[in-house]
């Protein structure tokens, strides 16, 4: 199974966006799609909507308990993709996992053991904690949505250095998928500097599609939808189709024939 961390320590950069819709965009052209909620908000399993009662095994029971993705995986209304949702004892994980052995490589360890799913995205919390550092030790690759704003570059900075005390202590084989420029505004002249800033530091691993500020994307969590489903024209849906093709021919190829 590939495993793919969406992450960024900062909050409202999109990155429970991307997690929902990237993981529809797969499943609609025919991956086996594993989504783990490891933000205790649960914004992805309400966005998805997975209702707070559907949620009987969480990502908490998978890291401290030591469960299985058979045992928490509940199938959502979109075929091809399941979620392990997030429930409010995951905000505890972090105290709990302090004196747990193998701290780091409790999620490393639940996932390895599925041979249901193709690929798995982890929609990580806005914090460089426990949780993140789990999600990256049990990824392959990362992929950091990226708001088009002015202090961008200063906590990309940060979370790469992370990335690399990551590698060389918990994952020597984690890369970075590629950063996704998102909230991008073409009226605004600060958003095309960012993005051209971004650029000229990361060239390619910067990817060729852009999320835009867009309503639907906002309004679609409130009907429990991926934007996918909700409003499939709207320009937010199109970009993120747009960047499921460009992740998908970023993979390796004996991944992309999986």
């Amino acid at each position: 199974m590939i495993t793919i961390a969406i992450a960024n320590q900062k909050g409202g950069v999109g990155k429970t966006t991307t997690a929902i819709n990237i993981a529809t965009a797969l499943a609609a052209t025919g991956w086996k799609v594993l989504l783990v909620d490891l933000d205790p908000q649960g914004n992805a399993s309400t966005g998805i909507g997975l209702n707070a009662a559907d949620r009987e095994r969480s990502s908490y029971d998978m890291l401290i308990d030591g469960a299985g993705v058979a045992e928490c995986a509940v199938p959502t209304r979109i075929p091809g993709l399941d979620i392990i949702p997030a429930t409010v004892d995951l905000s505890g994980a972090e105290v709990e996992l302090v004196s747990v052995e193998d701290r780091t490589g409790r999620l490393r360890a639940a996932l390895h053991r599925d041979t249901t799913h193709e690929i798995c995205l982890i929609d990580c919390p806005p914090s460089l904690g426990l949780l993140t550092l789990n999600a990256m030790a049990a990824a392959d690759s990362l992929m950091v949505p990226l708001q088009c704003e002015f202090f961008a570059l200063e906590g990309l900075s940060q979370l790469l250095q992370t990335v690399e005390r990551v590698q060389e202590r918990f994952n020597p084989d984690l890369g970075i998928l590629g950063i996704v420029l998102t909230m991008y505004d073409r009226r605004n002249r600060l958003t095309d500097q960012v993005a051209d800033d971004v650029r000229s530091c990361l060239r390619d691993l910067v990817f060729e599609s852009v999320i835009p500020r867009n309503v639907r994307l906002s309004e679609a969590p409130s009907h429990g939808l991926p934007a996918l489903i909700y409003d499939h024209a709207c320009s937010g849906s199109q970009a993120y189709m747009k960047l499921a093709r460009e992740l998908i021919g970023r993979l390796p190829e004996r991944r992309k024939a999986a």
